[in-house]
């Protein structure tokens, strides 16, 4: 199992060296990967829980985003230049890129620069999104129905111009004639792709076979939900007659993590579910299950509040030193 580290940047109050220092330490824990987060805007609307949609339209949650519209947050985007600059060994990555937002030629070059200014360690997480409002906010209304198209013409974009020296695509969302894009990625033949699909195992698993990517990212899943998951993506794989397996995928999540003085509820509350929020002990234990369910990277997630960046950088230190050494042994 490989650990990531989820930024804290969407949160009300945060500061670039509090993200500075937890980035230091996940490269000195020998962490895979560290990733941030992206948003857009955090509508006015939210404060008053009447965003069209619940939070990642999961119906655990309210219609409205754990931060204030006059929270102080850092955007997702511009922080990885930043991180590959900052380090050396660690992998850095984006969970996800809303690609409606985002040109997908422009992306492609842009995601190619920072692959050589970290010497080829980008990981690309990409999604459609789900905020009607933010949609609008990013000038992209136009595309929230048709969002999962963009998605799929962003892959094959994304992958035509990384791998030709001049690429042209015709599609609904990018029209070009054959044009060259710059640098090629540094890692060959592209940066891997992971695919974040929260609600359709079997659109998911869809995407990840037919365009080859390196695997899937879910959120807030528990062992039980990840067995399905690899289940339906396994399956696909097979139907498609892909040559790789459910094993030679990554298989992630991004999971709230606290390590608490005192044991936590660990009843199923579907997403809002303690399952890395606890003591040492649980955490081991809920560690155990998800290994076995064949979780090969949770992104740990340092929750929006209430929680000090030194007590996160405390955590992870246990975490590795103390927790992971019998999650490996199990």
């Amino acid at each position: 199992m490989k650990l990531a580290l989820y930024l804290p940047n969407f949160r009300d109050q945060v500061t670039v060296k509090e993200l500075e220092d937890l980035t230091a330490l996940a490269e000195d824990l020998d962490f895979d990967s560290v990733w941030t987060l992206d948003r857009i805007v955090v509508p006015e609307a939210s404060d008053r829980q009447e965003l069209q949609y619940p939070f990642g339209m999961m119906t655990e949650f309210p219609k409205a985003l754990p931060v204030s519209a006059r929270g102080q947050w850092l955007h997702g985007m511009p922080l990885i230049p930043w991180l590959a600059a900052k380090t050396t060994k660690v992998r850095i990555g984006m969970s996800i890129i809303d690609t409606p937002y985002r040109s997908p030629g422009v992306l492609a070059g842009e995601i190619a620069t920072v692959d050589h200014l970290s010497n080829g360690r980008v990981n690309v997480g990409i999604g459609s999104g789900w905020m009607p409002e933010e949609f609008a906010a990013a000038s992209a209304a136009h595309i929230f129905p048709k969002r999962h198209k963009h998605v799929r013409e962003t892959i094959e974009i994304m992958q035509g111009i990384w791998t030709n020296d001049l690429f042209e695509y015709h599609g609904e969302f990018a029209d070009f004639e054959r044009c060259g894009f710059g640098a090629k990625p540094v890692q060959a033949p592209h940066p891997p792709i992971y695919f974040s699909g929260l609600k359709d195992p079997k659109r998911s698993a869809a995407r990840i076979a037919k365009y080859n990517l390196s695997g899937w990212i879910g959120i807030q899943d528990t062992p039980e939900e990840l067995t399905k998951w690899r289940g339906a993506i396994g399956e696909e794989l097979e139907a498609l007659g892909s040559a790789r397996t459910i094993d030679q995928l990554d298989i992630c999540s991004m999971i709230w993590f606290v390590i608490t003085d005192e044991p936590t509820d660990q009843t199923p509350q579907g997403k809002g579910s303690n399952l890395l929020i606890g003591t040492a002990g649980q955490i081991t234990d809920n560690l155990k299950r998800y290994k076995e369910a064949g979780l090969s990277m949770p992104l740990l997630w340092p929750p929006f509040a209430d929680v000090p960046v030194s007590k996160t950088l405390d955590d992870l230190k246990v975490l590795r030193n103390e927790i992971m050494p019998e999650v490996e042994a199990a």
